[in-house]
């Protein structure tokens, strides 16, 4: 398995998780590539066995090709806790740094990281880290965008996929785990204003749906 695979594996699970449904055109941008270079790839992975590809409805993975992603994902978030908490990068730059380590960790080198953290549940953006065995802790949440006026939400998770996301939501002072209250959603253009204790913080539509939240 080399880093490519493991790399679309990955990202078929990601999609899988948040849209259900997986195409071509899907996986193409979150890739940053051609459709026509992941028509290839998609081809070798359903004839290894790795997804199941249906014509013009997309594909899912097959069980093994799941297992690699997201024995991928757990190396990748516990990365990403071990660089924040002891090597103090910012959240923002993690990322980076945790798709270089994730494709040269052995399954020993990580199950001790894991030991080392203390067995991390979630990682620095809130994902949920799966444990040796592959569980995922799945909590029901959806992005802030979704939300309507009055509306009540602890925050999540946040994307890891844009700095800017982070660097911004850094400025404004957002947390994980922050309580918050929708005061305002301008439907022109679908931005919100929300309150956490008594400071109120203006968030674009883009923005708004970097962020997941769960209603409360």
């Amino acid at each position: 398995m080399n880093k490519s695979l493991e790399d679309y594996l990955k990202n078929i699970y990601a999609i899988q998780y948040s849209a259900g449904k997986v195409t071509n055109t899907l996986l193409a941008e979150k890739l940053g590539i051609s459709g026509a270079a992941v028509s290839e790839m998609i081809s070798k992975l359903s004839k290894s066995g790795y997804i199941k590809n249906t014509p013009y409805k997309g594909f899912v993975l097959m069980k093994k090709g799941e297992e690699i992603a997201i024995k991928q994902i757990r190396k990748h978030r516990l990365w990403e806790v071990f660089l924040l908490e002891h090597l103090k990068y910012p959240w923002e730059n993690v990322h980076f740094e945790a798709e270089i380590l994730e494709h040269s960790s052995s399954d020993e080198l990580i199950s001790r990281l894991d030991k080392f953290l203390g067995f991390p549940k979630f990682d620095p953006h809130g994902h949920p880290i799966p444990d040796k065995n592959g569980m995922v802790s799945n909590e029901k949440i959806v992005p802030l965008s979704e939300l309507n006026a009055n509306d009540e939400a602890v925050i999540r998770e946040v994307s890891d996929e844009s700095s800017e996301v982070l660097v911004y939501l850094t400025k404004t002072g957002l947390k994980l785990n922050d309580k918050i209250k929708i005061t305002e959603k301008i439907n022109f253009d679908n931005s919100i204003r929300i309150k956490i204790s008594k400071k109120e913080i203006f968030l674009s539509d883009k923005l708004s749906k970097n962020i997941f939240v769960k209603k409360i």
